[in-house]
This record gives C-alpha cells, sequence and structure tokens, in this order.
C-alpha cells in the first residue's frame, strides 16, 4: 500500500504556530494504526497558501506524482484543506481517481455512496460559502474603521515616519522620524527645483551614504519614486489608493519568480479613502509641483521612446549576470545593452556588468534568419516535439511491452488453473496452495499496474504524434509569408515565437515556444509562465495535466520546479513546445555563434 498525505495553512501565522504540524500527526497516528507506512517525501504540504488557488507547489507535487501512479491512497484531515471552491474539489478529486488514487477525508470518510457524495459537495459548497462571507466581512469591517479614522491602511509606516509600539494601527500614534523627515523634504526639493533627476536622485543619496528604507545600502529608482508620489507627506493617510491584480509577465526572463506580489493599479483620486491626519513633511502646493513633473518626465521615458526599431526589444539577456538589455541608440549605431551596466546596478552589486554592448542590427538579422530556417524544417520541429512529451520510444515498442506484459498475465492465468487443479487433484496441501496463489496474485496484480502504466504512456504518445501534425501544419503555413513579411509581421511571429535570446560572449542561445493549437496563437508565451524553467525544453499538456523536460543529455527526468509554475495557468488551456537546440541532432538548446 503505497500512501501520500497532504496538509495545507492559508496563512504564515499559522504556519508558524505549527497548525500544520498538527495535522501532520494527526495522519501519522491513524496511519500507525491502520499499519501503513509512510515516508517522509511522500508528505505534501503548503505553509501559507490560500485553498481558494490551485496555484500550489505541494499540491503541483502530489498531482505530479499521482499522475505518475504512484499512491494508491491520498490522506486529508479535511475537504476544505484540499481546497475551498467546490469546482476547485471536483476537479482534483476527479483527476486523483483517474489515476487510481483513492482520496480519504480523516474527519469525516467518504465512499462512492450517493449519501456520501451528496455530503461531500454540500461540504465543499459551505467552505466556498464560508471564505467568500469571511473574506467580504474583514473588507467591510476594514471600510468602515478606515472611514473612522480608527486604522492606519498600512502595517508599516512610510519612510520618514514611526508607529506607536503600545497601537501600531491608530492614526493618531503615528509621528515623524526627524532625520528621514528631513531627507524626505530635500528630496522633494531637488527634484521639484530641477537639480536631480529621479536617477541623480538615487546617485545623490547613494554618495551622501544614507540608507534605504529597507536598511540597505544603495536605493533603487522605484523607491524614490514612491516616497515622491505617496500623498502622506502632505500630511493625509489615504487607504484604497490602490488595487493589486495579477502580474501578467515575469519578473524575470532567467531567473524563479517565487511568490510574488501582486501588480498595484493606481485608482482614482475619487475613490481614496482620507483615514487621517499626521505631520506634515511637505507642503500641498510643493507636492502638487513634483506630480507634475513626475508626469512630465514620463513622456520622455525610454520605453515611450519609439523612434528606433528593434527586433528582439525585451527578449534579449545577458548570459553573464542573467539581467535583461535594453536598446539603446549609440549613433551611428544601436546596440542592446545589459542593464547591469547601469548606476543602480552599480550601486548594489558594487560593479558592473561586463559584458559587451550587442548589435541590434546583427542579432536582429542572426535571429531572424534562424527562426526561419526552424519554420522551413516543420518536420523536425514535429520530431522535437514528440522528443519533448513522450521520449525516444516510438510506438512499436510500445505494443511489443503490452504484448509481453499480455502474455506474461496470460501465463501467471495458466499457473493459477494448473494450481488449483494440484490442490483439487489432492497433490498439494491446503496451505502451500494459498502461498502459491497469493505469490501468482501478487505477481498479476503486479504486471496490471505495468499495463496501466503503460496504457497512459500510449495515450500521451497518440495525443503527441496528433498535436505534432498540428504544429507541422501551423510551420508551413507561416513559412509561406516570410520572405515578405513587414517589420511589424516580423515583430509578431518573434514576440510568439521566441522566449527569450541569451548572449554569453560570442555564444547566442535562443529559446523557442511553439504553440501547438489554434487557439494558443494569440497568446504570447511569457504570459502564460509564472516561473522559467530550469530546462530548455518543455512541453506542457493540456491543461497542464503533465510535465516533463529533457536534460542536455536527452535523459528525460521529471523537474518539480516545472510543474509548481506550470499549475498557475491551468486555465489557460493551452500547450507548449519549447524547441530544443540544434534540432537536427541530439536535444539540448539551440545556439549559435556571431557570424
Amino acid at each position: 500500500m503505497r500512501i501520500a498525505i497532504y496538509v495545507r495553512v492559508s496563512t504564515q501565522r499559522q504556519a508558524q504556530t505549527q497548525t500544520i504540524e498538527q495535522q501532520i500527526d494527526r495522519l501519522r497516528t491513524h496511519l500507525q494504526a491502520q499499519g501503513w507506512p509512510l515516508q517522509e517525501g511522500d508528505i505534501f504540504r503548503d505553509d501559507g497558501y490560500s485553498g481558494a488557488s490551485l496555484k500550489r507547489p505541494g499540491l503541483d507535487r502530489l498531482r505530479d506524482r499521482a499522475a505518475m501512479a504512484s499512491f494508491d491512497r491520498i490522506f486529508i484531515t479535511d475537504p476544505d484543506r484540499l481546497a475551498r471552491n467546490y469546482v476547485h474539489q471536483v476537479l482534483i478529486l476527479e483527476e486523483l481517481q483517474k489515476h487510481g488514487c483513492r482520496v480519504e477525508f480523516l474527519d469525516r470518510p467518504m465512499s462512492q455512496d450517493p449519501h456520501d457524495q451528496l455530503l461531500l459537495q454540500i461540504r465543499g459548497a459551505v467552505a466556498e460559502y464560508e471564505r467568500t462571507l469571511i473574506a467580504e466581512r474583514m473588507r467591510r469591517g476594514r471600510q468602515r474603521q478606515f472611514e473612522a479614522g480608527k486604522m492606519l491602511p498600512w502595517t508599516r509606516a512610510p519612510y520618514g515616519y514611526r508607529m506607536a509600539a503600545d497601537r501600531p494601527r491608530d492614526p493618531s500614534g503615528v509621528y515623524q522620524n526627524l532625520a528621514e523627515a528631513a531627507v524626505v523634504a530635500e528630496m522633494f526639493a531637488w527634484y521639484a527645483e530641477g537639480r536631480h533627476t529621479l536617477h541623480g536622485l538615487v546617485d545623490h543619496l547613494h554618495e551622501l551614504g544614507i540608507p534605504s528604507p529597507s536598511g540597505k545600502t544603495h536605493w533603487s529608482g522605484p523607491s524614490v519614486r514612491g516616497i515622491l508620489k505617496n500623498p502622506v507627506y502632505t500630511g493625509h493617510v489615504y487607504a484604497n489608493r490602490t488595487r493589486y491584480r495579477d502580474a501578467q509577465v515575469r519578473r524575470s526572463a532567467t531567473h524563479p519568480i517565487g511568490r510574488p506580489h501582486g501588480t498595484a493599479t493606481p485608482l482614482p483620486e475619487r475613490e481614496w479613502i482620507e483615514v487621517g491626519t499626521v505631520p506634515a513633511v511637505v507642503t500641498r502646493e510643493q507636492f502638487d509641483r513634483v506630480q507634475a513633473k513626475l508626469a512630465t518626465n514620463q513622456s520622455y521615458s525610454a520605453r515611450n521612446n519609439k523612434v528606433g526599431t528593434y527586433l528582439l526589444r525585451s527578449l534579449v539577456s545577458c548570459g553573464g549576470c542573467g539581467l535583461a538589455c535594453l536598446a539603446r541608440r549609440l549613433p551611428p549605431n544601436s546596440y542592446y545593452v545589459c542593464t547591469g551596466k547601469t548606476r543602480a546596478a552599480r550601486h548594489r552589486n558594487g560593479a558592473t556588468c561586463e559584458s559587451r554592448y550587442i548589435p541590434s542590427q546583427a542579432i536582429d538579422d542572426l535571429v531572424w534568419q534562424d527562426l526561419c530556417d526552424l519554420l522551413r524544417h516543420p518536420a523536425a520541429v514535429a520530431e522535437a516535439f514528440r522528443l519533448a512529451s513522450v521520449g525516444a520510444w516510438h510506438p512499436q515498442e510500445f505494443q511489443a511491452r503490452r504484448d509481453r506484459l499480455r502474455q506474461g498475465k496470460a501465463s501467471l492465468a495458466q499457473q493459477l488453473e494448473r494450481l488449483t487443479e494440484a490442490y483439487l487433484g489432492g497433490v498439494i496441501p491446503l496451505p502451500e496452495y494459498e502461498r502459491r496463489r497469493g505469490e501468482i496474485v501478487s505477481r498479476d496484480a503486479s504486471l496490471a499496474e505495468q499495463e496501466r502504466r503503460l496504457c497512459g504512456e500510449a495515450d500521451r504518445l497518440n495525443e503527441a504524434l496528433g498535436l505534432a501534425a498540428s504544429l507541422e501544419a501551423f510551420c508551413e503555413r507561416v513559412a509561406t509569408g516570410l520572405e515578405n513579411a513587414t517589420f511589424d509581421q516580423r515583430r509578431l511571429l518573434v514576440e510568439l515565437l521566441i522566449d527569450r535570446v541569451v548572449v554569453t560572449d560570442d555564444e547566442i542561445e535562443i529559446r523557442y515556444a511553439f504553440p501547438t493549437s489554434p487557439q494558443s496563437e494569440h497568446v504570447r508565451f511569457c504570459h502564460l509562465r509564472s516561473d522559467y524553467f530550469g530546462q530548455a525544453i518543455a512541453y506542457a499538456r493540456n491543461q497542464w495535466d503533465d510535465l516533463r523536460t529533457y536534460t542536455r543529455d536527452g535523459e528525460l527526468s521529471n523537474d518539480n520546479n516545472v510543474s509548481e509554475q506550470s499549475r498557475a495557468n491551468a486555465s489557460n488551456l493551452r500547450e507548449i513546445l519549447v524547441v530544443p537546440a540544434a534540432y537536427n541532432s541530439r536535444p539540448g538548446r539551440r545556439s549559435t555563434a556571431w557570424p
């Protein structure tokens, strides 16, 4: 009996108070009473993850292992630990049962009885209602506290202020840190008078040796901008200034994203809630002048400068430090320059990246030519897709393995029949018959399990072959218009098919992402990925149910880090192929060298 357990708590406070350990202890005690062993690697836990989302690393690993038929039973203390949403509960339970895993809840064991199934549905709906009700009550309660001026909208005071230790959320307990408040006043004066830009303020603060709000030795542009845009320095505290949404793109194209904070979207000033007043640092007139200057300077920002045409804009990364490269024009030429050469990077790291400037026209032409060559070889791309999804096996090998398993089962059935005839004929006694029969039944169950796994692999192969045909059709269709494509058309195609171009000294690594369905041709790959794969080749199946990667030597491996990010995009129903390097040779990353 192969056993696994899953435990979860919603907040970090619950994780710190060891409530998740209590769940593990209860499940361990139950399993010990039944005499079932539990391996440490079969404990799947999510500390501080909400049950309203399926984006949970522990749950992702459990689903991946279950898809490989690694468990017979999965134990959970309560249905709401699995999910707080009834639809999510049904989705996970059906998926696990499809892979032969029986899910049991400790507080209320369930069966296939219609009454038990109805009770499970009711409990799932109640858990979803309870979570929604609690969240709405807390939101309404906070809003009333803000409107009454009894609670601050932040738990950490802005730079230049401190909160009373005995009443940290009381607006009347906020006071100034005179040293930091003086720095804030000078920042407003320097910027309003035009003596410094945002980056100039960063350099100036670094030269003065003033620590950042987080206590670091260097400041960042966003930190300075956040201070200059915060109305609290006029003496008024406002709540409901922003609304958070999920990030639309990765924070980094070459680093794991971890658990990112959502993106804060500013709300109109009419929706703000005035909480109270605190000691002012600057006047309202000075604050307004700074806001007007920030808005004016924003229009001259490099990201709003569309004079140059760069095919690989926002797609190039430095292989040395892993940072992104910005397009920069240095007449008469233009280049992609690593952001590790900026002043902020120098302040942060104490040194600048030593990578060279990348001629934009040369690398644009090189990558476009490589992309055209790849699209003109649809058979090679389809073969790479098949290798990335199911490995180096072929349908003939699947059929041979299935035949051997069926022959083995037939042989065991004959042995059992002869054994029974020998017992009935009085040749062997009953104890010997039971012992031999148990061995045969155990071997037959093992062969049946192997056959079930093999059928799953065969289904995956058939699906991959069908999608490979769709991929070939896409390449053939796109390749017909490559010669006469305009710059805008090239840019759209590059955004769709190229995930990243990594430049390391004289070597260029191109990471392709090909859509395998018509629906996925309208969504960029970076908008779906919340993390970056450790390996270059990956194929996410329908609803990201299973994902495998190849190492550089072409050996198939299962990567838990991949599955953690892929589950986050299950609702997108998109299949992705990251094409290997050197598609006409062994799997790996497609690399080339400067001409």
